[in-house]
C-alpha cells in the first residue's frame, strides 16, 4: 500500500512543482515548428534535460494540437516514477531501455510510429555515461525511416543534481530557453557515424 501511494503522490507533487517552475519563469523559443503535416519524428534530448523535455516538444509541435507522443522510459523503479509524471503531462510511456527490456520496447516504438505518434529517447539514459549515445535511438530511427529532432534547454537560474547525469532542474523567476533542432536523417548511415552526428546535434552543455 505505501509503494502504490508513493507511486501515485510522488508524480503528482513532481508535475505541480514542475508547472509551477514552468510558469514562473520567462520563456524563449529557438528554432522552427514542424508543419502540421509532417509525418512522425523521434525527438531525443540529453537525460538532464528531460524536465523540459515535454515543453519542447510542445513547441515543435505547435502547428499539430491532435499530435501525439510517446517516451521511451527505463524499466527501473525510477522510471516507473517518470513514466508517471509524464503521463500527468499528456505522454505515454514505451517501457524499456538499452540494458533492460529493449527489444519489446522497439518493437512497440515501432508500432506507435507506424500509428503517427512521435518518439521521445534520452539517448544516454538510463544509466549513462553522460552525453554517450546508445544504440536504441539509431535502430528506432532507420527501422522506422523517421528524422531525428534534437531538443535542449537551459535556464539562467538553475540548481544542478549531484547524479550521473547532472540534471538539471531551473529555478524559478528566471529565463528559459527551449531549443528545438532541424530534422535529421541517420537513415544510410553506419551505427558509429549515426551516433557522433546525434551527440554533435544535441551539444554537450558547459557544465
Amino acid at each position: 500500500m505505501r509503494k502504490r501511494l508513493l507511486f501515485w503522490l510522488v508524480p503528482l507533487m513532481g508535475y505541480g512543482v514542475l508547472w509551477l517552475i514552468f510558469l514562473t519563469n520567462k520563456k524563449r523559443y529557438l528554432g522552427t515548428p514542424l508543419s502540421d503535416d509532417s509525418k512522425p519524428v523521434v525527438t531525443v534530448f540529453w537525460h538532464e534535460h528531460i524536465l523540459m523535455a515535454p515543453y519542447c516538444w510542445r513547441f515543435l509541435r505547435q502547428n499539430r494540437p491532435d499530435a501525439k507522443v510517446f517516451a521511451m522510459i527505463s524499466e527501473h523503479k525510477d522510471g516507473e516514477y517518470i513514466a508517471r509524471l509524464v503521463e500527468h503531462m499528456g505522454i505515454e510511456a514505451a517501457r524499456g531501455s538499452s540494458t533492460r527490456g529493449g527489444a519489446r520496447a522497439l518493437i512497440e516504438a515501432l508500432r506507435r510510429i507506424q500509428q503517427g505518434w512521435d518518439a521521445g529517447i534520452t539517448p544516454d539514459g538510463p544509466r549513462g555515461p553522460r552525453h554517450s549515445v546508445a544504440p536504441g535511438v539509431v535502430a528506432l530511427a532507420q527501422k522506422s525511416g523517421c528524422h531525428i529532432v534534437a531538443m535542449r534547454y537551459t535556464a539562467t537560474r538553475y540548481w544542478r543534481l549531484k547524479s550521473w547525469d547532472r540534471f538539471m532542474v531551473p529555478k524559478p523567476f528566471g529565463t528559459i530557453t527551449l531549443e528545438v533542432g532541424e530534422p535529421f536523417s541517420v537513415e544510410k548511415m553506419e551505427y558509429d557515424a549515426a551516433k557522433e552526428l546525434i551527440a554533435a546535434r544535441l551539444g554537450a552543455p558547459e557544465n
